[in-house]
């Protein structure tokens, strides 16, 4: 099959999923199909088994997670903290270099044991071996670079414990979808933090967040418009210039 028909039924299936969101909103994702909902329906197998007493769902110094006194911070695959996420970045780097070379060379041989003196009466009129070479260059360089940047970002998310890691380290998930007309924004967080990291209220700070994965983006019609066409993506990866 050629490389061409191939790029046809590509661009063909991409146009008509996108065509099915004609006049629709872009659809929320279920959260059951979530990677969250699995870890919260699957908990590990060393959860503390029931005593089987009466008297033990009532008692204050049980060791579940209802008891009063026990600890409320997110500890196994399917328990919930909150992420809060605030980066504030600034970074201005500016850097200047220059060079400046200059040489001259220069070439004569008045005196070689008469020898020039010789060759001199043959060479035609108004030339000799005074100046035999003269040679000079040079040469200047200078560049300027300057980058500023500015991040800015505040957020606050759920997040699910999806599993534990034989250290004990906490690979956390979580997900949020907000739809607002015709435009749907997705907040993805992921990342690995330890259990002493998060704080009595259950949460935890992003820049505790080992191999943090945040993505803030969204999908439907301001979107779509603000990214160019598919034949122009492909034109500037295959045209040179």
């Amino acid at each position: 099959m050629k490389p061409a028909y191939l790029l046809c039924l590509a661009l063909a299936a991409a146009g008509c999923s996108r065509a099915a969101n004609i006049g629709q909103p872009p659809e929320l994702t279920s959260p059951r199909e979530t990677e969250e909902f699995l870890a919260m329906t699957n908990p590990p197998l060393n959860l503390p088994l029931d005593s089987g007493r009466p008297e033990a769902a009532a008692s204050l110094w049980a060791g579940t997670q209802s008891s009063l006194i026990s600890d409320r911070r997110a500890a196994i695959r399917g328990d919930i903290l909150t992420v809060v996420i605030e980066i504030d970045d600034e970074a201005t780097i500016s850097n200047s270099s220059g060079r400046n070379r200059s040489s001259s060379e220069s070439l004569s041989i008045p005196q070689m044991v008469g020898i020039p003196q010789r060759l001199g009466e043959k060479l035609p009129e108004g030339a000799s071996f005074d100046n035999l070479a003269d040679a000079s260059s040079s040469s200047s360089y200078r560049g300027n670079g300057n980058i500023s940047r500015r991040d800015q970002l505040t957020l606050r998310v759920a997040a699910t414990v999806v599993d534990t890691l034989p250290n004990g380290t906490l690979q956390i998930q979580g997900t949020q979808e907000v739809r607002v007309n015709f435009e749907l924004r997705e907040l993805t967080v992921s990342g690995f933090v330890r259990p002493a990291d998060i704080d009595r209220s259950n949460e935890i700070a992003g820049d505790r967040i080992a191999g943090a994965r945040i993505s803030y983006g969204g999908r439907g019609q301001i979107t779509d418009v603000q990214q160019p066409r598919y034949g122009q993506q492909i034109a500037d990866i295959v045209l040179p210039y």
